[in-house]
């Protein structure tokens, strides 16, 4: 590992454990408030509210991690998109898995550091955030969901921050509201995960700390993010071909 990467790969760690814990942090407590009041779920006391507060807590998260990492190694902070700008050579095979090993680790890390702070509520109550399809909601409903949200991130990823037409500096509230305006609509459905990592880590600490097995639900929050990754980068690429506007800039650029 040069040092380069090793650099970008404690960016990338560093920014998705700052996702997961402040992003599922604000599921969990949303939890955790509502078993106080004698209630299950999230919603049952503020409704809509409830998901708007939670999706604010990952755009802004999302938001400020681009603004102070995205200069070190492009604050992908998601293996999905990580993989779109695979498919479409906007990053290279060897920093991929790096950046995709980081981010898992990092995600993993959020959740320990969640248990830690709130101790074992947050797993036996909370679920450490962990996503899982809303009542009624079919698998495959759940997929396509997590695809559509996914398929609307990477093209305002693609649009904002690997576009050379781009305007600078709107990256990151940019890709922050989208995230935050996806979990708002996908919440109730999916638990709105629109990043593979971002499920895993919760998964793993709540099968090691005692909690639910979710496990069986972590393909819909596998292949529909990558999925929607892929189809919105490529979809993007062929756009922007004739103008020739699909160059990665600073700091994506390798």
């Amino acid at each position: 590992m040069t040092c380069n990467i090793r650099k970008k790969f404690f960016a990338e760690l560093l920014g998705t454990f700052f996702l997961v814990f402040f992003g599922t942090g604000a599921a969990v407590v949303t939890l955790l408030i509502s078993d106080a009041a004698g209630v299950a779920g999230i919603g049952p006391l503020g409704g809509l509210g409830d998901w708007i507060a939670i999706a604010l807590a990952f755009g802004l998260t999302v938001m400020i991690c681009i603004y102070v990492f995205g200069k070190i190694s492009g604050a992908h902070l998601n293996p999905a998109v990580t993989i779109g700008l695979l498919v479409t050579k906007n990053i290279d095979l060897i920093d991929s898995v790096y950046y995709i090993v980081a981010q898992v680790i990092g995600a993993c890390l959020g959740s320990l550091c969640l248990f830690l702070c709130l101790g074992a509520p947050a797993v036996t109550i909370g679920g450490l955030g962990a996503t899982a399809p809303g009542l009624g909601v079919s698998y495959l409903q759940a997929m396509f969901a997590e695809f559509l949200g996914t398929f609307f991130l990477m093209m305002v990823v693609m649009g904002v921050a690997v576009d050379k037409k781009a305007e600078p500096g709107f990256a990151g509230i940019s890709i922050g509201m989208t995230v935050a305006a996806v979990i708002v609509v996908l919440g109730a459905f999916t638990g709105a995960s629109i990043n593979p990592a971002r499920t895993f880590g919760p998964y793993l600490m709540d099968m090691i700390l005692g909690g639910a097995n979710l496990w069986a639900y972590f393909p819909i929050y596998l292949v529909g993010p990558i999925l929607g990754a892929i189809c919105a980068a490529i979809a993007y690429a062929y756009l922007a071909k004739d103008s020739g506007v699909c160059e990665l800039p600073q700091p994506f650029k390798e």
